[in-house]
Protein backbone atom coordinates (compact mmCIF):
# COMPACT_ATOMS: atom_id res chain seq x y z
CA UNK A 1 0.00 0.00 0.00
CA UNK A 2 1.45 3.44 -1.20
CA UNK A 3 1.69 5.97 1.60
CA UNK A 4 -1.18 8.67 1.74
CA UNK A 5 -0.86 11.67 0.15
CA UNK A 6 -3.51 13.73 2.00
CA UNK A 7 -5.36 13.26 4.77
CA UNK A 8 -9.02 11.94 4.17
CA UNK A 9 -11.80 14.46 3.93
CA UNK A 10 -13.36 12.42 7.29
CA UNK A 11 -9.87 13.27 9.05
CA UNK A 12 -9.91 17.03 7.88
CA UNK A 13 -13.18 17.35 9.25
CA UNK A 14 -11.52 16.24 13.04
CA UNK A 15 -9.10 18.99 12.34
CA UNK A 16 -11.27 21.31 11.80
CA UNK A 17 -12.86 21.32 14.81
CA UNK A 18 -10.42 20.90 16.70
CA UNK A 19 -9.06 24.37 14.94
CA UNK A 20 -12.09 26.05 15.15
CA UNK A 21 -12.25 25.40 19.30
CA UNK A 22 -8.66 26.97 19.50
CA UNK A 23 -9.91 30.01 17.64
CA UNK A 24 -12.87 30.54 20.11
CA UNK A 25 -10.35 30.34 23.08
CA UNK A 26 -7.53 32.09 21.51
CA UNK A 27 -9.88 35.00 20.21
CA UNK A 28 -11.32 34.93 23.94
CA UNK A 29 -7.94 35.61 25.30
CA UNK A 30 -7.12 37.67 22.83
CA UNK A 31 -10.34 39.67 23.63
CA UNK A 32 -9.67 39.68 27.43
CA UNK A 33 -5.82 41.33 26.37
CA UNK A 34 -7.23 43.94 24.26
CA UNK A 35 -10.01 44.97 27.06
CA UNK A 36 -7.39 45.28 30.37
CA UNK A 37 -5.17 47.12 27.61
CA UNK A 38 -8.06 50.00 27.24
CA UNK A 39 -9.32 49.48 31.11
CA UNK A 40 -12.64 48.00 29.74
CA UNK A 41 -12.99 46.72 33.64
CA UNK A 42 -11.60 49.71 35.08
CA UNK A 43 -13.62 50.93 38.37
CA UNK A 44 -12.93 54.61 36.78
CA UNK A 45 -11.29 55.19 40.63
CA UNK A 46 -8.32 57.75 39.33
CA UNK A 47 -5.67 58.03 42.09
CA UNK A 48 -4.73 61.11 42.43
CA UNK A 49 -2.02 61.30 44.85
CA UNK A 50 1.16 62.65 43.06
CA UNK A 51 3.47 59.95 44.62
CA UNK A 52 0.99 56.87 44.13
CA UNK A 53 1.32 57.83 40.36
CA UNK A 54 5.16 58.14 39.95
CA UNK A 55 5.55 54.76 41.28
CA UNK A 56 2.99 53.47 39.13
CA UNK A 57 3.76 54.89 35.96
CA UNK A 58 7.10 52.85 35.04
CA UNK A 59 5.32 49.34 36.26
CA UNK A 60 2.30 50.10 34.35
CA UNK A 61 4.35 51.06 31.25
CA UNK A 62 6.04 47.47 31.44
CA UNK A 63 2.81 45.81 31.88
CA UNK A 64 1.23 47.47 28.94
CA UNK A 65 4.19 46.27 26.87
CA UNK A 66 4.10 42.84 27.95
CA UNK A 67 0.02 42.48 27.31
CA UNK A 68 0.93 44.42 23.76
CA UNK A 69 3.42 41.50 22.90
CA UNK A 70 0.94 38.78 24.02
CA UNK A 71 -1.73 40.39 22.12
CA UNK A 72 0.30 40.52 18.83
CA UNK A 73 1.25 36.74 19.72
CA UNK A 74 -1.70 35.52 20.25
CA UNK A 75 -2.85 37.13 17.03
CA UNK A 76 -0.34 35.84 15.30
CA UNK A 77 -1.30 32.83 16.60
CA UNK A 78 -4.95 32.92 15.48
CA UNK A 79 -4.04 33.98 11.73
CA UNK A 80 -2.19 30.85 12.00
CA UNK A 81 -5.19 28.83 12.56
CA UNK A 82 -7.36 30.70 10.38
CA UNK A 83 -4.33 30.03 7.76
CA UNK A 84 -4.81 26.16 8.73
CA UNK A 85 -8.71 25.85 8.07
CA UNK A 86 -7.86 27.31 4.30
CA UNK A 87 -5.45 24.54 3.85
CA UNK A 88 -8.47 22.40 5.35
CA UNK A 89 -10.82 24.02 2.85
CA UNK A 90 -7.97 23.01 -0.25
CA UNK A 91 -7.41 19.35 1.14
CA UNK A 92 -3.37 20.54 1.53
CA UNK A 93 -3.90 20.42 5.02
CA UNK A 94 -0.95 18.22 7.03
CA UNK A 95 0.98 18.34 4.00
CA UNK A 96 4.88 18.98 4.60
CA UNK A 97 5.86 22.09 2.61
CA UNK A 98 9.43 20.96 2.68
CA UNK A 99 9.32 17.46 2.22
CA UNK A 100 5.92 16.53 0.64
CA UNK A 101 5.37 14.05 3.09
CA UNK A 102 1.97 13.97 5.60
CA UNK A 103 2.97 15.62 8.95
CA UNK A 104 2.05 13.26 12.14
CA UNK A 105 -1.50 13.30 13.23
CA UNK A 106 0.38 13.76 17.22
CA UNK A 107 2.41 17.09 15.68
CA UNK A 108 -0.78 18.51 14.07
CA UNK A 109 -2.87 18.23 17.40
CA UNK A 110 -0.35 19.53 19.39
CA UNK A 111 0.29 22.35 17.05
CA UNK A 112 -2.67 22.35 14.71
CA UNK A 113 -1.23 25.59 12.41
CA UNK A 114 2.11 23.79 11.65
CA UNK A 115 3.07 23.70 8.03
CA UNK A 116 6.35 21.66 8.46
CA UNK A 117 6.97 17.83 10.08
CA UNK A 118 9.96 17.64 12.25
CA UNK A 119 11.81 16.19 9.80
CA UNK A 120 10.91 19.28 7.28
CA UNK A 121 12.15 21.59 9.98
CA UNK A 122 15.09 20.17 11.13
CA UNK A 123 15.83 20.32 6.93
CA UNK A 124 14.96 23.75 6.86
CA UNK A 125 17.44 25.03 9.96
CA UNK A 126 20.30 22.86 8.62
CA UNK A 127 19.92 25.11 5.35
CA UNK A 128 20.08 27.96 7.82
CA UNK A 129 23.16 26.75 8.74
Amino acid sequence: MPDKTRYSDEELGEFRLLIQEKIALATREYDEIMDILMNKDSNDVNDEMPTYKALEEGSSAHTKEELTNMGARQLKFIQGLKAALVRIENKTYGVCRVTGKLIPKERLRAVPHATTSIEGKMMEQQRKG
